[in-house]
């Protein structure tokens, strides 16, 4: 268990972070001791290759990713003078009418956002080229409204001026990898049992791993991944996720779901968060291995400070 027993006095853009996203203020003493260094490789590594510096960030549902990624994203401004942006695989899912048609067109289970081969790949890549591009006209950042499971009009997406010196790119399932037929064939779940029984709607997937996200990857620059201690904690930390979202909209609206959906909604994506679980720490630059509470109590290719 990493320590936590000295925690610093925050500084003003700190107490600023914390507040905007209502963190307590043991985040802090995490920030300091782990995601401040973190802040510190990434900002050496952009000044040694003079471009832009895309980082990948995976965690599952529910681990802090999206927090992290803006922690980060704020620390390379405050401390280390660039800018940075963090961008969410999840707003870069497909709008809902385009995934209609593929569950009309290949498997009904498509029409649900999540596994890869719901995701824009295409529009996500080139969001990426042109954040680390000279433009005279800022880039537009999609954003997808998860309480009406759909991508938000355009004139509510983000605006930025580019280039930008670092790309923060999170997403749960980011860094899975395609399996052979013979793993696909086999359902881990009841959902893929009953619901897949030929394996279409995850061979179509396994499918666009390998032909799309497998080349996203290489474009991708340094690897950091917060790690759940297992499955199991998955669905409870996607369930605080889900309360927090029906809190956020008074309860309102289509993309939200019960408790009973939310347990068949996350074995959709059991397969790929099993397989980043299993096989992710052995492959990314930085390792933060998360306990059930979500504090950091092992990491990998980080020198903390104390």
């Amino acid at each position: 268990m990493i320590p936590s027993d000295t925690a610093s006095a925050a500084k003003p853009w700190q107490e600023s972070f914390l507040e905007e996203h209502r963190l307590p203020d043991d985040y802090l003493d995490t920030a300091n001791r782990c995601f401040e260094p973190l802040a510190a490789i990434i900002a050496k590594r952009r000044q040694a290759s003079g471009a832009s510096l895309r980082i990948a960030l995976n965690g599952s549902q529910g681990s802090g990713k999206s927090t992290l990624a803006a922690y980060l994203c704020r620390c390379l401004k405050e401390e280390h003078g660039l800018t940075a942006v963090a961008l969410s695989l999840d707003d870069f899912y497909l709008t809902r009418a385009e995934r209609r048609e593929l569950a009309e067109r290949i498997h009904p289970l498509l029409l649900t956002r999540g596994v890869p081969g719901t995701h824009d790949v295409g529009l996500l890549r080139d969001v990426l080229k042109a954040l680390g591009q000279e433009s005279e006209r800022p880039v537009f950042i999609p954003r997808f409204d998860k309480s009406t499971d759909d991508r938000a009009a355009k004139d509510v997406w983000t605006l930025i001026d580019a280039p930008v010196d670092v790309v923060v790119l999170e997403g749960w399932c980011l860094g899975a990898k395609s399996e052979t037929p013979e793993v696909v064939a086999q359902p881990i779940n009841a959902l893929e049992r009953d619901e897949d029984p030929d394996a279409r709607w995850r061979s179509y997937s396994n499918q666009l791993l390998k032909d799309q996200y497998e080349a996203l990857y290489a474009e991708l620059d340094f690897w950091v991944m917060l790690a759940a201690p297992g499955f199991d904690e998955v669905l409870r930390w996607r369930t605080q996720q889900e309360q927090k979202l029906r809190e956020s909209v008074a309860g309102e609206g289509e993309g939200l779901m019960s408790d009973a959906a939310l347990s068949r909604f996350v074995q959709h994506f059991e397969r790929y968060t099993r397989q980043c679980l299993r096989d992710m720490p052995q492959r990314v630059d930085v390792l933060l291995k998360l306990s059930g509470d979500r504090s950091i109590v092992r990491t990998h290719g980080l020198e903390l400070r104390t």
